[in-house]
């Protein structure tokens, strides 16, 4: 089975507008004919709508939250065996470019034939001890971001036994590395970027959505992105910052849709000869180095805490 990546993010929200502000300032491309409906530059989806709307299926936690996420497949026949072997999930059903069902951890999954493109654009080069490929040129400074893909979701899981399986033995997912008894990263391909699905099992969280994460082309679109984001008054999460288990470069911003975005960028790209690794979560796993609320758009130093 071909799983390509995600093509769209279905939300359900307490306030469209601001949302709508968050998602146009993060540097998604509004739909001109839906005020509500963002996209990529690859064009994967993030469509918003009320916690009321009737097309949506139920929420799996309480608030502002992710309420459906659909997969893309390669082909027509990779989507038709993706469909025969879900067929004897939860909520299963036939939709009109392909089916859906919810995972053990009650997210709505659906699957469509992808309609993404490729996306040409410039990577400035870097300079390293031995392997100089930047001559004659500065690295680019960005006044903002503009994200080319959704690179990966995560989600707190009440069950992550269940929900590994399931994404796994249905969907062909590969395990990328994992935290013993604690979370698993996957990858939807067998020759793929480090995990487009990182599940995560907390003594004191139930499920829900963790943060969704948009590549973009560089360190410094990450830095460019979150500086943006500071001035807009939009408050981050932790970044910038970079992790040790994926390589990547990141920096996540509170959001108004429920949980964080994320830019981030330089992640590992693994083949079938990376063998995963089992290693206990911790600080140091997980985080290399990152800065705490983040950077200030006007002194370019560290977010200082408001005082009480």
């Amino acid at each position: 089975m071909s799983v390509i990546g995600i093509e769209k993010l279905e939300f359900g929200v307490e306030d469209i507008p601001s949302c709508q502000k968050f998602l146009h300032d993060f540097g998604l491309q509004v739909t001109k004919s839906d005020p509500s409906l963002f996209s990529t530059l690859s064009g994967a989806k993030i469509q918003l709508f009320t916690q009321q709307e009737p097309s949506l299926p139920p929420a799996f936690e309480t608030g502002s939250t992710l309420r459906r996420i659909t997969w893309g497949t390669e082909n027509t026949a990779e989507l038709n065996k993706i469909i025969e072997n879900i067929q004897g999930c939860d909520g299963f059903k036939l939709t009109s470019d392909g089916a859906e069902c919810r995972d053990p951890n009650g997210m709505a999954v659906a699957f469509t034939v992808t309609k993404q493109k490729d996306v040409d654009v410039e990577v400035s080069p870097i300079n390293q001890w031995g392997d100089i490929r930047r001559i004659d040129k500065p690295s680019p400074v960005y006044e903002k971001a503009t994200p080319i893909n959704v690179g990966h979701v995560v989600f707190f899981v009440d069950d992550l036994p269940s929900t590994e399986a399931f994404y796994c033995q249905k969907l062909g997912f590969q395990v990328s590395d994992r935290y013993i008894d604690r979370a698993v990263f996957l990858r939807a391909q067998v020759n793929g970027c480090h995990h487009n699905l990182f599940l995560l099992k907390l003594p004191h969280r139930g499920r829900g959505l963790n943060h969704v994460a948009f590549t973009v082309r560089d360190i410094h679109e990450v830095i460019g992105g979150g500086l943006a984001m500071n001035r807009q008054q939009w408050s981050t999460f932790i970044g910038p910052g970079r992790h040790p288990i994926s390589s990547a470069y990141f920096w996540y911003v509170n959001s108004p849709t429920g949980g964080a975005f994320e830019y981030y960028t330089n992640d590992d790209f693994l083949t079938d000869k990376w063998q995963p690794r089992e290693l206990e979560h911790s600080l140091v796993s997980f985080t290399e180095w990152a800065v705490e609320g983040g950077l200030d758009y006007e002194t370019r130093r560290q977010v200082k805490p408001v005082k009480e």
